[in-house]
C-alpha cells in the first residue's frame, strides 16, 4: 500500500515519479523513491530540493548518486546477493510468498534459507531494513481497523473438531473485526480461514472445511498443503480482510494462505511485539503450547502495566486446558486481581462466550 497523502510520500514508478515532477512539485522532502531506475533522471532531480528525501535501492547514472547526497538526501543502494526486496513499500500478498509451482523454489523458502546461512554485514543489514519496511508498510494498512487476535497453536490439523472450532471462531469475529493471527498453520490458519469467509454464511466455512480436510498438515509437503488453501481461496475469493503476522525465524511454520495480507519478519522478536500491540480489539488465546502460553503473559505484562484507556481482553478458551493441562489462568487471574485489567480477562468454554467477551470490551487506543 502506497502513501498518496501526509508527510511521507512512496514513489515506486518512473510513471509516478514523472507525474509528480511534471506537476510542479519543486521539493522532495518527505518523498521515499524506491527501487527505481534513475540513470536518466538525475539532471531533473537536482534541479529540485532534496533535503528530507529518501532513495531506497535506486540506480544513478555515475557521480549523480553523490550529487544526490550532497543535495540533501539519503541514498542506500541496493544490496546484491539478497532474495528479498529490503524496501518494499507493501506488506505481502500470499501469492508474493508461494511465487512459484514448487515451495522449495517460492520466495518464501529461498528467503528463510538464506536468513539461516551465515549473514554476513550486508545480510543483516538486509533483514533489518526489511523489518523497518514492513512496520512502515503495516502501520499504513492498519490505520483505522479495530484488530483482534487469535493465538494457537501450530500443529492443529485440518480436518480435526478443534480446526473447526477455530475457523468458526474467525468466521464469527472477522465479521465486526479485522481478525489477526500469527499467520502460520494450525489454529492461526483456521481463524485466517473463517476471517477470510466473514462476508459468507456458515455453510461456506463448512465447504472449505471438507476441500481441506484431504491435505491435514504441511507435513511432509508443504506445497500439497499450500495449494488445497489456494483452491478454496480461488473458489471463495477474494475474501474478507484479515492479518497473518509470521517469521523466518521459524522456518518449520509456512505462512497460511489464508491471511490475504502478510507482514512477515526475519527477527521473531519484532514480530512478536508488533503482533501483540496491533491487537487493539483484544486476543483470544486458544489452547496451545509454549509459544501461546508466552504470548499469554507477554500480552498480560501490557495490560498490567497499561494504562487503563489502553487495556483491552483477553480471553482464554479451554477450561480444562488452562486450568489443568497448562494451568496458566490461575496466575493470571492473581496478576489480574485488584487492578484495571481484571474484567477485561475471561476464561470461556465455548466459541459464543469468546466473541461476545471481545465485543462486550473497548479497544486499546492508539
Amino acid at each position: 500500500m502506497k502513501h498518496s497523502r501526509g508527510r511521507v510520500l512512496d514513489v515506486t514508478s518512473l510513471a509516478d515519479l514523472d507525474r509528480r515532477l511534471a506537476g510542479g512539485a519543486t521539493t522532495l522532502a518527505g518523498w521515499r523513491v524506491v527501487g527505481l531506475d534513475l540513470t536518466e533522471r538525475g539532471p531533473t532531480l537536482l534541479t529540485r530540493s532534496l533535503a528530507q528525501s529518501l532513495f531506497l535501492g535506486c540506480e544513478f547514472a555515475e557521480g549523480e548518486g553523490d550529487a544526490v547526497r550532497r543535495a540533501g538526501a539519503v541514498v542506500l543502494p541496493d544490496i546484491p546477493g539478497v532474495p528479498i526486496d529490503p524496501y518494499r513499500a507493501s506488506l505481502y500478498a500470499p501469492r508474493d510468498l508461494y511465487d512459484t509451482p514448487r515451495y522449495r523454489d517460492s520466495l518464501d523458502a529461498r528467503a528463510y534459507a538464506w536468513s539461516q546461512g551465515r549473514p554476513d554485514a550486508d545480510d543483516a543489514l538486509a533483514m533489518d531494513l526489511h523489518d523497518h519496511a514492513v512496520d512502515v508498510a503495516l502501520e499504513t494498512w492498519l490505520a483505522g481497523r479495530s484488530v483482534v487476535g487469535v493465538m494457537g497453536g501450530h500443529s492443529l490439523e485440518r480436518g480435526s473438531g478443534t480446526y473447526a472450532a477455530a475457523a468458526r471462531l474467525g468466521h464469527g469475529l472477522g465479521r465486526d473485526l479485522t481478525v489477526a493471527t500469527g499467520g502460520g498453520p494450525g489454529a492461526m490458519e483456521a481463524a485466517n480461514l473463517g476471517a477470510f469467509l466473514a462476508d459468507e454464511p456458515p455453510t461456506a466455512v463448512d465447504d472449505a472445511l471438507q476441500r481441506l480436510a484431504a491435505v491435514p498438515s504441511f507435513r511432509p509437503d508443504v506445497g500439497a498443503w499450500a495449494r488445497a488453501a489456494f483452491e478454496v481461496i480461488d473458489a471463495h475469493g477474494p475474501g474478507h480482510d484479515s492479518l497473518g503476522v509470521p517469521t523466518w525465524h521459524y522456518g518449520h511454520e509456512p505462512p497460511n494462505p489464508f491471511a490475504t495480507t502478510i507482514a512477515k519478519y526475519f527477527r521473531n522478536a519484532t514480530r512478536e511485539a508488533t503482533l501483540l500491540e496491533i491487537c487493539n480489539a483484544g486476543i483470544v488465546f486458544l489452547p496451545g503450547a509454549a509459544g501461546t502460553v508466552q504470548e499469554v503473559f507477554q500480552d498480560a505484562c501490557e495490560n498490567y502495566y497499561g494504562d487503563p484507556s489502553t487495556i483491552a481482553p483477553m480471553v482464554l478458551v479451554g477450561r480444562r486446558h488452562w486450568t489443568e493441562e497448562l494451568p496458566v489462568w490461575p496466575l493470571l487471574r492473581s496478576l489480574a486481581q485488584g487492578r484495571a485489567m481484571e474484567s477485561h480477562v475471561h476464561l470461556v468454554e465455548s466459541l459464543d462466550e469468546a466473541v461476545a467477551a471481545v465485543s462486550l470490551s473497548r479497544p486499546r487506543g492508539d
